[in-house]
């Protein structure tokens, strides 16, 4: 199970990260990586720090101590490989707007069509879905606390980092949108203001 496991979070580095940069790259010329904004203030470099931590570990997490629990693993297995095909079919309906990190000089289309109508961030919801899975899967003490840090890592990002720089760039259709969607959970996390 444990070979799986680090086989998922492998596969799922390659589409979300790898395969999605190229293909932004061939229909762009650019990767799509922004990174964190020079003069970022400690919250926002924290919240990529926490990313990066979980992306550093998420390999290595099923073979650092045992398992607590056996109960989950196939479930585990699943919920991973859908958080997988998630994250690849938002990508896919971001189509060019799609990026890691905010590139204040960028104005890129604001997508709400497709899953995006459900959620505003079904990127991350997937990503935690397969954090989640990987977790169930091959329940270490280390795996299982790495969706709490993705999603606290998560929180921050879109908190601090993207709804500023999207009700800025796209005002007031934005606001509409984020007020009617919720934020990872169809719902939950709708603004107000």
């Amino acid at each position: 199970m444990q070979l799986i496991a680090t086989l998922e979070v492998l596969t799922f580095y390659v589409i979300a990260f790898g395969v999605r940069s190229l293909v932004q790259w061939m229909k762009t010329g650019k990767t799509g990586f922004a990174g964190v904004r020079q003069g970022a203030p400690p919250l926002e470099w924290l919240g990529a720090a926490l990313l990066m931590l979980v992306v550093v570990l998420g390999p290595i997490a099923p073979w650092i101590g045992s398992a607590h629990f056996e109960w989950g693993r196939g479930f585990g297995v699943a919920l991973a490989g859908l958080g997988i095909v998630f994250t690849l079919v938002a990508q896919l309906q971001m189509g060019t707007s799609w990026r890691i990190g905010v590139d204040p000089s960028e104005r890129t289309a604001l997508v709400t069509g497709g899953v995006f109508a459900l959620v505003r961030n079904p990127i991350y919801s997937a990503m935690l879905l397969t954090s989640v899975g990987l977790a169930l899967a091959v329940p270490t003490t280390l795996a299982l606390a790495l969706p709490p840090v993705l999603l606290l890592a998560l929180e921050i990002q879109v908190r601090v980092v993207e709804e500023p720089y999207l009700r800025e760039v796209h005002g007031e259709p934005y606001r509409a949108w984020a007020a009617r969607t919720g934020r990872f959970v169809p719902g939950v996390g709708r603004l107000t203001s």
